[in-house]
């Protein structure tokens, strides 16, 4: 069995970031039903995930890197 890369996320970064702070201030602005409440709220969790995923991929990148050039020096 392979092991596969993981999966980039379907949204960059700074896309995740710029909808999970509309979907903040939507919930701290208020006004919404509970439904609406919750259906924001697990849209939230999902992208903090995706940031999270993409921030775990570049410390990893940088991890790496100055592995590499501690290895050279």
């Amino acid at each position: 069995m392979s092991e596969k890369a993981p999966e980039q996320p379907e949204l960059s970064y700074e896309q995740a970031r710029e909808e999970l702070v509309e979907v903040v201030r939507k919930l701290e602005t208020g006004g919404t039903t509970l439904e609406e409440s919750l259906t924001l709220w697990e849209r939230g969790e999902e992208l903090a995930a995706i940031c999270q995923q993409w921030l775990d991929g570049a410390r990893k990148r940088l991890d790496a890197a100055m592995k590499a050039d501690a290895e050279e020096a």
